[in-house]
């Protein structure tokens, strides 16, 4: 949509049915709630949509809406293993509703899996209990449903714990990342050259150690330009990045929105070295994880496939005292269930899983809190930090 649509469509959304639409939702969340007020009362309604907005920020004035100002009858989720769109990688629901205010005591049917006619699991799910829910995939609560959420808002969780960070997006990874011995052919100064991890696709391991120089013993060693100096100064002092630099123009890397942001345009964003990380998309079912905790003991950053974990409060004051409890640490989140991950996250067509920083962070820390019990003092009743 253009911003103009996507204005004129808030603006009408506020006027005919008083919800404000966040601006990264889709047409369809407009199309549903401004096609409702065009019905008649009582008026019933199905409706097949992305079931994205079970999960996602942008979709809580759509669930806001079919949990409150409409009367949801059935709310049936496909398998996304089992795409129905040949054409499309997308997630799909099912609506029934009735124009109507529901009754107090209201319950939506919550089916999921299979075909409309015969699902795989069914359950009844009290309106106000979808009402409170920040996740609608994880309804009906069943073996074939494998999306769970433990956190429930009061215990600790791992935002409390780290602060959950996305990886570097540079731009353009062919142009700004370099094999190390390809850096180093092209005489480009070491000190505009950060260590950065490869794709996750080419990540075989979970534990990554450094070499002298903090490069992680890895097959290919990658690095990523970052330069904060102006180009004046880099023609002037360093001609072989210059040169390197002039390659840029030919490439198109010079139109990407990214990097006509930047000053100077070769700059990345600031990381530290992170000392855990998360994959952050993958495919997985049941108890299997489908994202990897990675223990990082070199100087590497990532790029935005991955999520950076950063010790803070008193876990980060522990790993200065006792550097060793980092194994431990990485083992426990090894330990985070499948069918956590996943219903903390959101998934797509044919079951690709995706997690968001925010996401991460409200994964359970109990097992965390239960082996260091000195930690908890970090943690506030509501789960929330202080101090």
């Amino acid at each position: 949509m253009s911003r103009e649509d996507k204005a004129r469509l808030q603006a009408q959304t506020v006027r005919l049915t008083g919800f404000e639409v966040n601006g990264l939702a889709g047409l369809y969340v407009y199309f549903l709630l401004l096609a409702t007020s065009w019905m008649e009362d009582g008026g019933i309604a199905a409706w097949l949509i992305p079931s994205e907005f079970m999960d996602v920020n942008y979709g809580a004035a759509l669930r806001e809406f079919l949990a409150n100002r409409v009367t949801l009858i059935r709310m049936h989720r496909f398998d996304p293993d089992e795409t129905q769109f040949g054409d499309a990688l997308v997630s799909s629901a099912v609506l029934v509703l009735r124009k109507a205010i529901p009754a107090a005591n209201h319950a939506v049917e919550c089916t999921f899996g299979g075909t409309l006619a015969d699902p795989h699991a069914r359950e009844l799910v009290p309106r106000l209990q979808l009402h409170e829910s920040r996740k609608w995939t994880v309804y009906p609560s069943h073996t074939k449903n494998d999306r769970h959420t433990l956190g429930d808002g009061t215990g600790p969780t791992l935002g409390d714990f780290f602060r959950v960070q996305r990886g570097i997006a540079t731009g353009c990874n062919k142009f700004f990342i370099l094999d190390r011995a390809d850096a180093k052919a092209r005489r480009l100064p070491d000190n505009f050259l950060r260590p950065v991890l490869p794709s996750p696709r080419q990540l075989k391991t979970t534990i990554i150690d450094a070499d002298a120089d903090g490069y992680p013993v890895l097959d290919q060693q990658l690095c990523v330009l970052d330069c904060d100096l102006p180009e004046l100064m880099v023609a002037e002092k360093y001609p072989a990045l210059w040169e390197y630099l002039q390659t840029a123009k030919s490439l198109g890397i010079m139109d990407g929105y990214l990097v006509g942001k930047r000053t100077p345009w070769y700059k990345q964003e600031w990381r530290d070295p992170p000392l855990f990380l998360c994959t952050y998309m993958g495919r997985g079912t049941n108890d299997k994880q489908p994202f990897r905790f990675i223990w990082n003991r070199s100087k590497a950053i990532a790029t935005n496939l991955y999520l950076m974990l950063y010790p803070q409060n008193r876990i980060a004051a522990m790993l200065r005292q006792y550097p060793e409890r980092a194994e431990t640490i990485h083992n426990l989140l090894g330990q985070v269930t499948g069918h956590e991950l996943r219903g903390e996250g959101r998934v797509y067509g044919g079951g690709l899983n995706k997690i968001e920083p925010s996401e991460l962070a409200r994964i359970s820390a109990t097992a965390l809190v239960a082996r260091w019990p000195e930690i908890e003092c970090d943690v506030q009743p509501q789960g929330r930090l202080f101090g």
